[in-house]
């Protein structure tokens, strides 16, 4: 039988995550999460902005 989540079911753990942890914890980690994305992103944009000028220079 495979797992599968309908909106009932991911409304109901909504509900316990926001329980255990409450408001004010999960906006924290929901911030800390997105500043985490952010990072990634950037990280990867300035490896590709690297990689492109290193591949433009003429060679010796």
């Amino acid at each position: 039988m495979p797992f599968r989540l309908d909106w009932p079911e991911l409304l109901v753990v909504l509900v316990i995550v926001l329980l255990v942890f409450g408001v004010g914890r999960i906006t924290k980690i929901a911030s800390e999460l997105g500043s985490g994305i952010r990072a990634f992103r950037k990280g990867l944009r300035e490896d590709d902005e690297k990689k492109n000028d290193d591949e433009t220079k003429p060679q010796p």
